[in-house]
């Protein structure tokens, strides 16, 4: 297996686009990739264009009627009162001219990605213009209207019989996967998420451990608003290293989102970038100790474009191609993108110290977070407990 990565990206990826006011801009996509450029941290030949996924491919998890009617819809064929049925035209995800090929090629980036890791092409593959964690098997939702994470954990299942680890650090919790999987044992979803009390879909509690035989392999870690970096940092690579010598993966699927940050308009935790440093170093450690250095990684959301998604989503890349770029930003890229940006740009790699006032229940949250953190792992805590008793009697 070539120890390479490869980055899936065209600019067809940016045509899945719901209107100019609408929160989810794949402009951040060609944001990040022009850093990566303009830092010299990507070649032409680390680059592969994705290709569409099959309508078969997309029926893996989605239903046949499913399918038919988002493209209906993109051709303007599908009555509204139809389309709310399936979620579209909605608030969330409107219908815009060709949705179906654009929500096509966004999974199908992700199995290009996955074939790359596979087939041992590479041993690591990024599709940033993935991470749709929120589509469901009949219904579009939260931005998302195929889910590339679960048809790509499917393919991996049908196509190389690999039991999957998919990690989720959007700040949403990953409904939709874990719904995929919720009854099978040969995949274990782990969520790092907001706590569904104040921000969408809602759910993503501790409870939420599967069904039937996949029971025990649905986790999921719901921290407070105002989460700072210690705390959020601590519930992540806790349960990520207890998680994953629990399941033994064959391959490690990553969702990126980049919404945790204090910046983001969208949601209400209180992270840096010294997050988005640690998420993918762990990652990639845990896929070589593990899976044979078998990781894909994809996008995911993040809202505010300009100060925090292209710098988050890069730190992916760099880690898994083992560059550990610190410092200031590329003059140029500030240069390029600095008069469309309607907030300054920030000029380094990471935030600058006290970029927002201190949380007065700092202490509180932590600790909030930490009993949290044990109720979750508790299954897996109690199962060694029980272990060592029975080794020592």
């Amino acid at each position: 297996m070539n120890d390479t990565s490869l980055f899936v990206y065209s600019d067809e990826l940016l045509t899945y686009k719901f209107n100019d006011e609408h929160p989810f801009n794949q402009k951040r996509l060609k944001l990040t990739l022009d850093l990566l450029k303009k830092h010299h941290a990507i070649n032409d030949d680390q680059i592969i264009k994705p290709r569409m996924a099959t309508d078969a491919e997309l029926e893996l998890i989605h239903d046949h009627h499913y399918v038919n009617a988002v493209r209906l819809a993109g051709q303007g064929k599908l009555p509204p009162e139809k389309a709310v049925n399936y979620g579209l035209g909605t608030e969330d995800t409107p219908i815009f001219p060709k949705m179906h090929e654009a929500s096509a090629l966004l999974v199908g980036g992700t199995l290009t990605a996955v074939d790359a890791v596979m087939t041992g092409q590479s041993l690591h593959a990024l599709n940033l213009g993935g991470g749709l964690h929120h589509g469901f098997r009949g219904k579009a939702s939260g931005f998302c209207i195929y889910n590339d994470s679960s048809v790509a954990i499917k393919y991996l299942q049908k196509k190389y019989g690999a039991r999957v680890l998919y990690v989720d650090t959007d700040a949403h919790h990953g409904d939709g996967v874990q719904w995929s999987f919720y009854d099978d044992p040969d995949v274990c979803t782990l969520s790092i998420h907001e706590t569904g009390r104040y921000l969408f879909p809602g759910t993503g509690t501790i409870n939420e451990r599967g069904q039937g035989k996949g029971y025990g392999y649905s986790f999921n870690i719901p921290v407070d608003a105002f989460t700072e970096d210690e705390s959020w940092l601590e519930c992540y690579s806790a349960s990520f290293k207890e998680v994953i010598e629990y399941f033994k993966p064959d391959v490690i699927l990553t969702q990126n989102g980049a919404d945790s940050h204090y910046y983001d308009p969208l949601t209400h935790l209180s992270a840096t970038m010294k997050i988005f440093r640690e998420i993918p170093k762990l990652a990639h450690e845990m896929a070589h100790k593990y899976c044979e250095g078998r990781w894909i990684a994809v996008g995911g959301g993040g809202y505010d474009i300009w100060r925090v998604v292209p710098r988050a989503w890069a730190r992916v890349w760099l880690e898994m191609t083992n560059n550990d770029i610190s410092g200031p930003l590329s003059k140029e890229w500030l240069d390029s993108w600095q008069h469309e940006s309607p907030v300054p740009l920030p000029t380094e790699w990471d935030d600058m110290e006290d970029i927002y006032e201190p949380i007065p229940r700092k202490p509180e949250i932590t600790e909030k977070n930490a009993l949290t953190l044990e109720k979750a792992l508790y299954p897996i805590r109690s199962s060694k407990q029980t272990s060592k008793s029975n080794e020592q009697s």
